[in-house]
């Protein structure tokens, strides 16, 4: 990876001088000879007559809205920043879900400001990094700069796609400052932009901003249902691509699986949209098992649980659990079908007006009729789920909100998620599941180290519900057929 040549490079390590080179004021180890060289002789690259992104009429509904919920207040929502990995490195950046739900944008550093007018409104404007000065060295001498980083949009060409007034993100600060009225912010993203509004923001008001910003993206529109079905559809593809080199699999480790669905995940998105979930044996009863270094066997199950993530970052969020060698031992099958069943039970609840607890109501009521009926505990079912019993082997709920975050809407008022009511356009996942841990002794030592979960993204429809990932089977008959035709 190449070092950067800055201002402050040691000066044992800056270039000698010799008596062909002038001293350069600005640049300690440059040459005016090579500072007048970078700054002249690059083609003007302006990109005219650009088209809006595909979001951007319905970003601008989204902002409308907002403006209607906060009347008369500066609202400031930003982007974030690159965030260190180690030392010199930063994680690849990932725009904050609010911002680029009401942008479109993905930039680092960007900030979306709606300013109040004197009526009743606001104007939107969002600040970013402009191209890099070739004329002060900025485009090849700081680590930002686009020789360093790649191209970034010109101001104007922001203003193009995102339908948005744009600015100099670096003129912010000092703006924010010295504006007066009421202001409310999205924490969490960029220090810089708190710190500019300490003395003008409470926690307890930039929360409502949060919370709405949360709420607001329960029922999606037709642009992220589009989206997240292309999230779904990849993702079906990534778990075909990894059934067939489940062989290369047993052969290294878990992460073969892992690193397989990245792939497609890179090759069709932007990402995967969390970590995925490559657990194969007893590691399937680790609910969050990302370390992904186990061992594959021929005869244990694999848990996959993993989401492509699209450039416009709607993730997907699909689990299957999978015999290795392609059959379902007796005790597996049982198992899994219980899930099924179960699973089956909670898609069917998912409807309009019916509560968001109703498909774990359902779910929850057949997993505990099976513990009972295979005498792991003690009925009747109505008593075992008053006392939540089932849940040392169900574990989790059954189901969250899915959108631009994997647990979207994550912000939003009890009384406005689960203890609310289901509309058409909302996207919520189903996966119930029955995890024995290793060392359970209070369970037949036959079950112990099977964890199966089966999760699927049901979208609520105006007359029911869509499984948009019904394009994976299932019923544990239909995967070892749909295992069979892939392994060939």
């Amino acid at each position: 990876m190449a070092d950067e040549l800055t201002p402050e490079t040691p000066e044992e390590e800056q270039p000698k001088k010799t008596h062909k080179q002038r001293k350069n004021g600005l640049y300690p180890g440059v040459s005016d000879e090579l500072a007048e060289s970078m700054r002249t002789g690059w083609a003007d690259t302006e990109l005219h007559g650009l088209e809006p992104i595909a979001q951007a009429a319905h970003t601008a509904a989204r902002r409308a809205a907002l403006s209607a919920r906060f009347p008369g207040e500066r609202l400031v929502v930003p982007a974030g920043r690159l965030k260190t990995r180690s030392n010199d490195t930063e994680y690849p950046f990932r725009a904050s879900t609010e911002y680029a739900y009401l942008t479109g944008d993905q930039t680092e550093n960007g900030v979306l400001v709606l300013e109040p007018t004197g009526e009743s409104g606001h104007t939107a404007t969002v600040y970013l990094l402009p191209r890099s000065n070739r004329e002060n060295g900025e485009f090849w001498l700081s680590g930002q700069g686009e020789l360093w980083v790649g191209r970034r949009h010109s101001l104007t060409e922001a203003e193009q796609l995102l339908g948005i007034p744009a600015k100099d993100v670096r003129e912010l600060t000092e703006a924010l400052i010295e504006a007066e009225g009421p202001v409310r912010a999205v924490r969490g993203h960029d220090s810089g932009i708190e710190s500019a509004l300490t003395d003008k923001v409470t926690k307890e008001r930039d929360e409502e901003l949060r919370v709405y910003l949360s709420e607001a993206r329960a029922v999606k529109d037709e642009f992220e249902i589009g989206e997240l079905q292309k999230a779904v559809d990849s993702t079906v593809r990534g778990f075909e691509d990894v059934v067939k080199v489940l062989d290369k699999a047993e052969a290294t480790s878990e992460r073969y699986i892992e690193g397989t669905f990245f792939l497609r995940a890179r090759v069709e998105g932007n990402d995967v949209g969390y970590g995925s979930i490559c657990a194969a044996g007893p590691h399937a009863c680790t609910l969050h098992w990302v370390r992904n270094d186990g061992d594959v066997r021929s005869g244990d199950l694999l848990l996959l649980d993993a989401g492509v993530e699209t450039h416009s970052l709607y993730t997907a969020d699909v689990t299957r659990t999978l015999p290795i060698n392609g059959t379902y031992t007796d005790i597996q099958r049982k198992i899994y079908d219980a899930v099924y069943e179960s699973q089956e039970a909670g898609i069917a609840a998912v409807k309009p007006g019916a509560k968001f607890r109703d498909f774990h109501d359902a779910s929850q009521h057949v997993l505990a009729e099976k513990l009972v009926e295979w005498g792991l505990l003690e009925g009747p079912v109505e008593r075992v789920l008053e006392l939540g019993l089932q849940r040392r082997w169900t574990l989790h709920g059954t189901g969250h909100m899915l959108g631009m975050d994997v647990h979207d809407c994550a912000a939003a008022r009890t009384e406005a998620y689960v203890d609310g009511t289901l509309e058409p356009g909302m996207c919520l996942t189903v996966e119930p599941g029955l995890y024995f841990q290793a060392d359970d002794l209070t369970v037949p030592e036959e079950y112990r180290g099977i964890g199966v979960r089966i999760e699927d993204d049901i979208l609520v429809t105006e007359d029911g519900n869509r499984n948009m990932s019904a394009g994976l089977p299932r019923a544990s008959v239909e995967v070892e057929a749909w295992m069979a035709r892939l392994k060939g």
